[in-house]
């Protein structure tokens, strides 16, 4: 018997797609600042840092309905927060803008976007989430437009692997946060990732002698830094907004549907013409339908937190 939508549960996949929007021109707008910063790493830090407190902001203001910060009560939640501070919010930011720094902007979307696979595999395993057919169709779908889009699955680097095992962590992160928002709302899991995470970043950045690389930047450093790290709060709050609502599965797959923004954005900005890579953009739009459809109907599977 398929488990009834809900309000809450639709208002998941909205907002997943505000998260699709946001990571879409988050991944492209990236590409180009973590190559003016300079240092990937020092990059991710700021960016990173800026992210937490604008979060911290928001919960400060407490305006919001549903913005809100809850204490943990279990040593299990305390270190599972703990664990998506670092498996989330630090180790994956470094490997994912190393990488980023030195690969095409379209290969790194793919590979963040095989994001979906890990986590269909992973919350079956242990979040008991049920794939249907129609799920299972839309997976292959989302894949194989993936795989035209950047023309292919070859010529994996260091660059491309870096990539690879940050979206192996995130997808760790994804059934942890699951789990946690249960029994704590989105926004402590949020400003738990982001903050806790910039600590082990600044941390990081102090042992190899890089805070001058903060403290000195220049405007337009700081220009890139500002608006990547507003993308990532707005990233970081609808998504967890959306993963507490809605299964890990449905939000992870409609997360998707920032390839093709992506893409479009850089065909844009270098001017090539978008008609051979459209055969491609529309398999990846059907896949991507195809997974809204059967997450708006609902499935035979346990009810997500509402």
């Amino acid at each position: 018997m398929s488990v009834p939508i809900t309000p809450a549960r639709r208002t998941g996949i909205l907002l997943a797609l505000g998260t699709a929007a946001i990571s879409g021109v988050s991944v492209f707008v990236n590409a180009d600042g973590v190559r003016a910063f300079g240092d990937p790493t020092a990059y991710t830090t700021a960016k990173n840092v800026v992210s937490a407190l604008v979060l911290l902001a928001v919960v400060g203001l407490g305006s919001p309905a549903g913005v809100r910060l809850t204490r943990p009560r279990t040593r299990g939640q305390w270190l599972g927060l703990l664990g998506v501070g670092v498996v989330g919010g630090s180790v994956p930011f470094v490997l994912f803008f190393e990488g980023l720094a030195r690969a095409d902007s379209a290969q790194a979307a793919f590979l963040h976007k095989t994001l979906l696979v890990w986590v269909a595999a992973l919350a079956v395993v242990f979040l008991g989430e049920r794939l249907s057919v129609v799920h299972v169709l839309a997976i292959g779908l989302l894949v194989a437009g993936q795989v035209g889009l950047v023309g292919g699955i070859g010529g994996f680097g260091s660059a491309e692997l870096m990539i690879l095992a940050a979206t192996l962590l995130w997808a760790v992160e994804v059934v942890v946060a699951k789990w946690l928002l249960a029994g704590v709302s989105s926004w402590t899991v949020g400003v738990a990732r982001m903050a806790l995470g910039s600590v082990v970043l600044l941390a990081w950045v102090a042992l190899r002698g890089d805070l001058g690389l903060l403290t000195g930047m220049t405007a337009t450093q700081a220009g890139w830094v500002l608006l990547t790290g507003l993308l990532l709060a707005g990233y970081v709050a609808t998504w967890f907004a959306a993963l507490r609502r809605a299964l890990a599965v449905d939000v992870t797959a409609v997360l998707v549907l920032a390839a093709p923004l992506t893409a479009l954005l850089s065909n844009l900005a270098d001017g090539v013409p978008l008609r051979p890579q459209l055969d491609w953009l529309l398999v990846l739009l059907a896949g991507g339908a195809l997974a809204l459809w059967a997450a708006w109907r609902g499935r035979a599977v346990p009810a997500p937190v509402g």
